[in-house]
């Protein structure tokens, strides 16, 4: 289907519907101009005609005094007085020339047969000269009636230049609505194909093209800088999905690494039972690590597809938070990180799936003690009239202003030094917000990071 420019839609849809407005406009105005022109010099004729018979009207012998009227007619520099015999001849007229035979007056005979004894006529002449005529009967037995008759021309060369005046503006008009509509439309389609063109340049991978942004603060201009940071949200997205592969592929190189090195060193060892436990140990923890991966990856799967569903019930929050502290304090002490956590001597019941709630819970303290590079992490959890507080503070090498406000965003890894897949933070904040939660992350460069989440009580519980 051929496509049709913006700039075509509008000539046929908006500048065609004034073209033809001011057609309409100005042949009304000729039509109006004509019959008010033609309207005031049939009502002057006829005003003319009327006056000689008033005078007529009032004689007697009349004959005499029509001869007088027509020879002494003071306006035959602009109109021609004729009388007219019983036999519908013309036998005098203001100028003194009479009418070829075969001339013929169509108001004469309208006259005589209309019952206001009044007609008037507009035609040519034989010399193609417009003019109009105004008959006027009479009773008389010699002549039957009065006929004024003058030319248009002049009337007609009026009504002409002023027609030709009001077109001459309307072509300018329409010139001048042309210009402005074709400048407006360039305006929106210059722009538009510039998102076009960048358009398809991302959709062909190049993230670095970028729409030049109007001048002006409307919505082309709001569309240039929406587009822009779509470009720049996709090629920061782009960036992040190469690093995570890389990422990943790098963390699952490690692993798969070792598990391999260790089951050839482990067949070649013989019966050496020391080596074989030390590799076992081995074998058995990158097992986790890929397992975790993998488990992160999937439960990350099923959020974008919106398949993570939850398994809510009334459970006890803080009796989550001591598994997830008992599970990491062994690990804490192989890291030489001080794990302090106060438990509290109350229940915190909330609305939740236990697993998903205990998983958010082994991913923080899990980062906390990952960055905490041989520091101490610091466990607290206390209520707030029906909210439960849990904040899990490191002491390690923090997070730069810069990248605070993207650490929850999937795929990132402030420090890339750590393993990781980035996408744990990512579904625990997913996670939080499925039980109408809230996590947030303070932490300045250098001085460490508190995660803070907040969850909503079913009950009131008081520290």
């Amino acid at each position: 289907m051929a496509r049709k420019s913006i700039a075509t839609r509008w000539f046929i849809n908006s500048f065609s519907v004034v073209a033809v407005f001011l057609l309409i406009v100005n042949v009304s105005v000729y039509f109006a101009l004509r019959s008010y022109y033609y309207g005031a010099v049939r009502q002057y004729l006829g005003t003319q005609a009327n006056i000689v018979y008033g005078i007529l009207s009032y004689m007697d012998d009349y004959e005499p005094a029509i001869r007088r009227s027509i020879e002494e007619f003071d306006k035959k520099h602009h109109m021609e007085l004729m009388a007219i015999t019983a036999n519908g001849r013309i036998d005098l007229t203001s100028s003194g020339f009479s009418p070829e035979s075969g001339y013929e007056m169509p108001d004469y005979e309208k006259a005589r047969s209309a019952e206001s004894k009044v007609a008037d006529y507009v035609g040519f002449l034989p010399n193609s000269q417009r003019y109009m005529a105004v008959t006027v009967m009479l009773s008389g037995e010699v002549y039957d009636a009065i006929r004024v008759v003058t030319s248009l021309d002049s009337i007609d060369t009026q009504i002409y230049t002023t027609t030709l005046i009001i077109a001459i503006l309307s072509i300018a008009v329409m010139l001048f609505v042309l210009f402005l509509g074709m400048y407006f439309i360039q305006s929106i389609v210059s722009p538009l194909r510039q998102v076009g063109n960048s358009a398809k340049k991302l959709a062909a991978g190049d993230f670095s093209d970028r729409v030049v942004l109007n001048k002006n603060n409307d919505e082309i201009g709001e569309l240039c800088r929406i587009f822009n940071s779509m470009a720049d949200d996709l090629e920061n997205s782009e960036k992040i999905k190469n690093d995570f592969i890389s990422s990943v592929s790098h963390e699952l190189r490690t692993p798969l690494t070792a598990i391999r090195g260790w089951s050839e060193t482990m067949l070649e060892s013989g019966k050496d039972d020391e080596l074989l436990e030390k590799g076992m140990k081995i074998i058995t923890s990158e097992t986790s690590r890929l397992t975790e991966m993998v488990e992160d990856l999937l439960d990350f799967s099923k959020m974008q597809s919106g398949r993570l569903k939850l398994q809510k019930s009334n459970m006890d929050a803080l009796a989550e938070l001591s598994n997830a502290v008992s599970i990491y304090a062994e690990k804490a002490k192989r890291e030489k990180v001080k794990l302090t956590y106060a438990e509290p001597g109350f229940n915190a019941f909330i609305c939740g799936d236990k697993n998903r709630i205990k998983q958010v819970f082994i991913n923080i303290i899990d980062n906390a003690v990952k960055y905490s590079c041989g520091g101490e992490v610091v466990i607290n959890a206390k209520t707030d009239e029906n909210r439960l507080l849990i904040s899990v503070s490191d002491d390690g090498c923090g997070i730069s202003a810069r990248d605070l406000s993207k650490v929850k965003k999937r795929f990132f890894k402030a420090n890339n030094a750590q393993r990781g897949s980035g996408i744990g933070l990512a579904v625990a904040d997913e996670i939080i917000m499925m039980h109408e939660g809230l996590l947030t992350i303070e932490s300045e460069q250098g001085k460490g990071t508190t995660v803070k989440i907040q969850l909503t009580l079913i009950r009131n519980n008081k520290a």
